[in-house]
């Protein structure tokens, strides 16, 4: 146990894998006694997507950024501005950052002649193509005292590729909640994506390179033309700090080529309420999640713990807490045949889709926050004590 208070660094208020593993940890900290704070940027006028049962800290971030790097570089400087504020309130604050912002922000201060230890964890590497943001990413994993991984994967590439030991904590879910979805709520929800009377698929994180959305709209077509279904493909969420309207507005594009309308046969819903995303996953048939690179998936646990079978791509990542066939089916990355065809098995075998549900929940039922925090409060105990300095003027 340590008495010492606990900072979480995000970098959004909005919905995103990292920002909801903020959340979730910081209250089963809270719940296991620890001083607990979230310090993120956002509005503080409008707050995170969801009730939050700690102290937080808002932060806006800057304004009349005239390119991502310099909104990267003023962003650290807003965070770094209020973390010197907390540390100078609680000098043996432990800043946990969970993304390369709010990680050299930390370090900043830290560097300042505050003492204070950084934990980073690291839930994947963009791909930028900005040499100066590939630089501050490389710096904001190497800076940290302590760097954890989420899963063995990751850790093992950031020993490999920049030559750091990190631990390794997993997420956790909240199965309870994801379970509890209303029944008249994802009947609303089905009917007003137009899925009353067709198959749902859901896709969960927006319209991204990342999240495999060309090769799953291709998917959607190859599945109408082979089975003659004609589902509706739901695109939740989409926020992000970088600019894929590029890459969205191809996807797009390609629809009318692949016999797919917008609005019909694949609808944008964009960020919803947190007190629906459990009914999305109940409305829904099948989560749809052929990623190109993740860190961990949190997505897959939550529809896993609402009774909702997934289809996921074969990533190194979900190989390490998922049975191929038996929990999830997996398939190729790029392979959107195989894509189609893992998606219609779900949506026509019911002997298949109700075998994926039961070992899914299996699966979700591993993974709690109570045992992420626990963990996470071992690295925070561990942490060198180290020999306390005079607080700047």
């Amino acid at each position: 146990m340590t008495d010492r208070p606990i900072a979480l660094l995000t970098y959004s208020t909005k919905p995103r894998g990292g920002v909801v593993h903020t959340l979730e940890l910081a209250e089963a900290l809270h719940d296991l006694g620890v001083p607990v704070r979230v310090v993120a940027l956002g509005d503080p006028a409008t707050g995170f997507f969801r009730p939050v049962r700690v102290p937080v800290t808002l932060v806006p971030g800057p304004t009349g950024a005239a390119d991502l790097e310099e909104k990267v570089a003023g962003s650290i400087d807003c965070i770094e501005r209020a973390l010197l504020d907390v540390v100078r309130a609680a000098p043996e604050t432990v800043l946990h950052a969970q993304d390369c912002i709010s990680a050299r922000a930390a370090a900043r201060v830290r560097d300042a002649g505050y003492g204070v230890p950084v934990v980073r964890t690291v839930h994947h590497v963009d791909d930028f193509s900005s040499q100066i943001l590939m630089d501050c990413q490389r710096q904001a994993i190497l800076e940290p005292d302590v760097v954890l991984a989420v899963t063995e994967v990751w850790r093992e590439i950031l020993s490999r590729e920049y030559g750091v030991r990190p631990g390794v904590v997993p997420n956790g879910v909240d199965v309870a909640k994801y379970a509890a979805g209303s029944r008249e709520r994802a009947a609303q929800l089905r009917w007003g994506v137009g899925a009353r009377n067709r198959p749902l698929i859901l896709a969960v994180g927006g319209l991204e390179p990342r999240k495999g959305s060309d090769s799953l709209v291709r998917a959607l077509a190859r599945l109408r033309d082979r089975s003659g279904l004609a589902p509706v493909l739901a695109v939740l969420g989409g926020h992000s700090f970088q600019d894929y309207r590029a890459y969205r507005d191809a996807v797009l594009a390609e629809l009318p080529e692949l016999g797919l309308e917008l609005g019909r046969d694949v609808v944008e819903v964009g960020t919803v309420p947190e007190e629906d995303m459990a009914s999305w996953y109940q409305a829904a048939d099948v989560l749809a999640f052929p990623s190109v690179k993740e860190g961990f998936g949190l997505a897959v646990l939550e529809a896993m713990s609402a009774g909702l079978p997934v289809v996921t791509s074969d990533l190194p990542v979900f190989r390490e807490y998922l049975v191929p066939g038996r929990d999830a089916l997996l398939v190729a990355l790029g392979d959107v045949e195989g894509l189609a065809g893992a998606l219609l098995s779900v949506l026509q075998d019911e002997d298949r889709r109700a075998a994926l549900v039961q070992a899914g929940r299996a699966v979700a039922d591993r993974f709690t926050w109570h045992e992420s925090a626990r963990r996470h409060l071992a690295v925070y105990t561990g942490l060198e004590q180290r020999t306390s300095r005079p607080v700047p003027a």
